[in-house]
């Protein structure tokens, strides 16, 4: 989990914590719900090499289990593959670790035929085949569970690691799909069979916004209801505050304060770190691009008022994307000096060649030998490119229309 070398000791501790505290709230969980048994669909850890502390961390939850009579089982995914490094660490005998071929567990070993799990791990990281297609079909019984790590419908936003899609799915005999690899949470099909991505039990970046938790399922018959709890102990949040018409210092500042207090209220009483990003058109937007001014706004006013109190609010950083309150669609109608620098960054954005003409005038920076070792020797990236462009034609119009009228 990624911590600002500025956040403050309480800050850095409560993250650094945040997963091993929301997995012993799911432990918890379990056993005050009296659950039958505990899936873990892969990916315990962040990496093969994994620490001996999240190890130890992760058994000594499941002999909790153990203890209450709870059993769990456990598939390993691209993070965690079987082929890791692994502390030689005991596991409860209640604990079923799933191999790399497709086997069956009896949820209830006193009673093996009132429900199976079946499930498959990664012997190495890469696996890019089907594997639910290699289960094939499986013998209908009172409830069958699928334990898999799996890109279900070609999820861009991963890796297309053991990629099936929902057709896969269905007809082969499984009731529910318990499903790792995508961290967001969906219930992708509730029923015939029920298809489930719990996402993870606690967010580990800003990308990871909002409620993170397990889904407690019970089952009826051959159907299962699945309930989202929220496990996470700190959230993490993304905040977009339009300041268009803002021309005081002040108004900024209090739009942030109300922004900033609807996203505790919103939390469900947890902490949050968060980033800003500010958008509209503004008087503030030279105010805003002055130097160490976001840098000022984040950590004097913003983490001055909210990092102390409890739960707290910690801003870990704020991204201008706000622009000059100047009308660019009618300076475009125009016919003076400043409606032809825009027609020609509109030429430019839309011509090839005016993109490669300015990618060429910045070859000389990223070549530069003071500068080349913080900038990408192949250049932007055309995303980028058109981001700079944007930037070099609104500080050229404020420039510009200074003194205007």
């Amino acid at each position: 989990m990624g911590i600002r070398a500025s956040a403050p000791e309480h800050v850095a501790g409560a993250l650094r914590e945040a997963t091993f505290d929301a997995y012993e709230k799911v432990i918890d969980l379990c056993i005050d719900e009296r659950v039958d048994a505990l899936l873990v669909a892969g990916d315990v850890y962040d990496g093969a090499d994994r620490s001996l502390r999240a190890q130890q961390a992760f058994i000594r939850g499941l002999r909790r289990l153990d203890e209450a009579g709870i059993r769990s089982f456990v598939c390993h995914g691209n993070h965690d593959p079987l082929d890791g490094w692994e502390a030689r660490l005991a596991y409860p005998e209640s604990c079923h670790r799933f191999g790399p071929e497709w086997e069956a567990a009896p949820v209830f070993e006193s009673d093996p035929g009132r429900g199976l799990v079946y499930g498959v791990s990664y012997p190495t990281r890469d696996v890019y085949h089907n594997l639910v297609n290699e289960l094939g079909s499986v013998d209908a019984g009172p409830f069958n569970i699928g334990l898999v790590h799996a890109n279900v419908g070609s999820n861009t936003g991963h890796e297309a690691y053991a990629p099936c899609t929902l057709d896969d799915l269905r007809g082969i005999g499984i009731d529910y799909w318990a499903l790792g690899h995508v961290h967001t949470r969906e219930v992708m099909r509730d029923r015939g069979p029920a298809v489930v991505y719990p996402g993870n039990p606690q967010g580990r970046h800003v990308n990871e916004t909002g409620a993170r938790g397990v889904y407690v399922v019970e089952v009826d018959g051959g159907d299962a209801r699945p309930e989202f709890r929220a496990m996470d102990t700190v959230r993490w949040a993304r905040i977009e505050a339009d300041v268009s018409g803002l021309e005081t210092d002040q108004e900024l500042h209090d739009r942030l304060f109300e922004q900033v207090e609807e996203a505790r209220a919103g939390a469900d009483g947890r902490p949050i770190v968060m980033r800003v990003e500010l958008t509209g058109r503004t008087a503030l937007h030279g105010t805003l691009r002055r130097s160490e001014y976001l840098e000022d706004l984040r950590e004097s006013i913003l983490n001055a008022e909210f990092a102390g109190q409890s739960p707290f609010a910690w801003c870990e950083r704020i991204e201008d994307e706000t622009a000059s309150p100047i009308d660019r669609d009618a300076l475009l109608k125009g016919s003076d000096f400043l409606a032809e620098v825009l027609l020609t960054g509109e030429r430019a954005r839309q011509d090839g060649d005016g993109l490669a003409r300015f990618r060429a005038r910045l070859a000389d920076l990223y070549r530069h030998h003071r500068y080349r070792r913080y900038l990408d020797a192949d250049g932007p990236a055309d995303e980028e490119m058109q981001t700079l462009m944007d930037r070099a034609e609104s500080l050229a119009v404020e420039l510009l229309a200074e003194g205007r009228p």
